[in-house]
């Protein structure tokens, strides 16, 4: 089952699209008009909550921006990726 979620920041749009199966999140992706520095973040994020259990990931996402103290996220903040997280968790689009 895909679960998408989208949140509109104050400057960029987040969107989280993820492929979940049996309460496991299988795969991840985080797209959007958003900007992070380093580029890599976004794709190191993704890895960091695959695998992980639905009700995980909101923590596993927080304990991921508690250590990159390295990243600069311009007019958006972890917040903003909560409540995209949270959006993509209560909706359900089967694609």
């Amino acid at each position: 089952m895909k679960r998408i979620g989208e949140h509109k920041a104050k400057k960029g749009l987040i969107r989280f699209e993820i492929d979940e199966e049996k309460g496991i999140a299988e795969d991840v992706k985080i797209t959007g008009d958003f900007f992070v520095y380093p580029e890599e973040v976004i794709g190191e994020l993704e890895n960091a909550l695959k695998g992980k259990r639905l009700e995980e990931l909101e923590k596993a996402m927080e304990d991921f921006f508690a250590v990159r103290l390295d990243i600069e996220m311009p007019y958006i903040n972890v917040e903003d990726f909560k409540i995209a997280l949270k959006n993509a968790l209560r909706g359900e689009n089967e694609e």
